[in-house]
């Protein structure tokens, strides 16, 4: 690895230009242009859309069509069910491990601190008989900023445009008064509730027994489903459950698309998650990241990046972390920028295997003084 880190005014920097072994490029997606959608009297009459995908490798027939228009049309089965469900609890119940685990690929970041969830995460689950975009949101809490009650609004915005509501209360803790609040805020609901007791491995047969009574006396739930994420234990069965109550719809997402989460969003959730790793416990509620720049020296003109850096075309990316005290920028930069070069490495492993695309990650460190209960702040930082 080479590294270095200076301080320049009130950013300090690190690039991380280490190599983590190759990885394959990235398949293209190619979408038919206009013109392809509008040859002829009817471009799309001789594909069949319910076609099992037999046909001729050289262009011709349903799948041949279908394949030189660069789509893929997933087969939909009589009785498909499509919709949204939303997964809803207290912060650090498990949610976004659940998410992940559902749609069988990480769409959203962990971390054992509460609230790591900021903004509503995507993720598709694609079934033989159905198709369930799940929506991870942020923890529902008793709000002291200005950032956390409209992460609250965000969540009471969603729970009105699903079609299902997962509430997920762990295993190990008993029920308290978070739990009380979410489950009288969601009574109302027009959608059906299942309730999810997480973290099922984390206890015995007989506290788990307790834990699912309790949850039933709590409200009136549709089903109630105990799961372990981490052993990936009743996944499958709340993925069944989940489904039933989805109305009947053809897929809402292509085949093979797992999330619609934008690219810059997903880097700098990257970046917060490997931040997260190991700091005090007052730091991540006060830890923000955006992207400040992600270019690509193979399609950009020549002189116009100044000097790329790193070996290999690497895609330039750089982000800033964003703190509230210069004490925490000390935590997060640590003796000599070893922290921030930590941070620095396990981020870009994370991002080199998203993009599928070899980088160099430029981080900054900056102060923006008690930004999490200052609109202007929170406007820039896109909350």
């Amino acid at each position: 690895m080479t590294g270095q880190s200076t301080e320049n005014g009130n950013a300090e920097t690190t690039e991380i230009n280490e190599p983590v072994g190759p990885t394959a490029p990235a398949a293209p997606i190619r979408f038919p242009s206009d013109a392809e959608l509008m040859a002829g009297e009817n471009a799309l009459a001789g594909i069949d859309l319910t076609d099992d995908g037999a046909g001729g490798a050289d262009g011709e027939g349903p799948a041949g069509a279908t394949a030189a228009a660069g789509l893929s049309l997933p087969v939909r089965p009589e009785g498909f069910r499509a919709g949204f469900a939303c997964l809803i609890g207290r912060p650090n119940t498990g949610k976004s491990t659940l998410t992940n685990a559902l749609v069988g690929t990480k769409v959203a970041i962990m971390s054992d601190r509460p609230q790591t969830t900021r903004h509503n995460v995507r993720g598709v689950v694609h079934r033989e008989d159905a198709q369930i975009v799940l929506v991870d949101t942020p923890g529902m809490h008793r709000p002291k900023t200005l950032l956390g009650k409209r992460l609250n609004d965000l969540v009471r915005e969603t729970l009105t445009d699903v079609d299902v509501i997962a509430f997920c209360i762990p295993a190990d803790e008993k029920i308290g008064p978070g739990d009380r609040f979410i489950a009288r805020d969601i009574a109302e609901s027009r959608a059906p509730v299942v309730a999810v007791v997480t973290k099922a491995d984390t206890v015995g047969r007989e506290a788990l027994a307790a834990q699912l009574l309790a949850v039933d006396q709590l409200g009136d739930w549709a089903d109630i489903v105990p799961v372990s994420a981490a052993r990936g234990e009743q996944i499958d069965v709340l993925a069944d459950v989940l489904a039933g109550h989805l109305p009947p719809s053809p897929p809402l997402y292509p085949t093979g698309e797992i999330t619609d989460e934008p690219r810059d969003l997903m880097i700098a959730e990257l970046v917060r998650e490997a931040a997260l790793e190991g700091v005090r416990d007052e730091l991540p509620h006060s830890l923000a990241v955006i992207v400040d720049e992600v270019m690509d020296p193979r399609g950009t003109t020549p002189g116009s990046l100044g000097p790329v850096k790193g070996a290999g075309n690497r895609m330039q990316v750089r982000v800033s972390l964003v703190v509230e005290r210069d004490s925490q920028k000390a935590i997060v930069i640590g003796k000599g920028g070893a922290r921030l070069k930590e941070i620095g490495v396990r981020a870009r492993r994370g991002i080199e295997d998203y993009l599928r695309r070899k980088i160099y990650l430029d981080l900054h460190v900056r102060t923006a003084k008690d930004w999490q209960s200052d609109p202007k702040a929170l406007a820039k930082l896109g909350f």
